[in-house]
């Protein structure tokens, strides 16, 4: 069975804070990268929910303006005088 020592302490805590200034050396390197990557799916997706919506505004027009034009305004019957009637007691 082995027994923590000082030095291996020391060299464990010299390994940590290596990695971590490498990953913080390599992550500044790498983030307008996958910033620009991020930014570029952003986009993306609002230009296609633009133009989704786009077509849904243009066949909704579409729709009124041939309603509009097939819709002939219709004679009304008249059937006759309004009567109003009261209640009795």
């Amino acid at each position: 069975m082995d027994t923590a020592s000082f030095s291996g302490l020391v060299k464990t805590l010299l390994w940590i804070i290596v990695i971590y200034y490498a990953l913080k050396f390599v992550m500044k390197l790498l983030a307008p990268y996958f910033l620009q990557q991020v930014v570029k799916k952003a986009e993306e997706n609002f230009q296609q929910q633009q133009h989704y919506y786009n077509q849904q505004q243009t066949q909704q027009q579409q729709n009124t303006q041939s309603n509009f034009s097939s819709d002939k305004p219709k004679e009304k019957k008249k059937v006759g005088e309004y009567i109003d009637f009261e209640e009795l007691e």
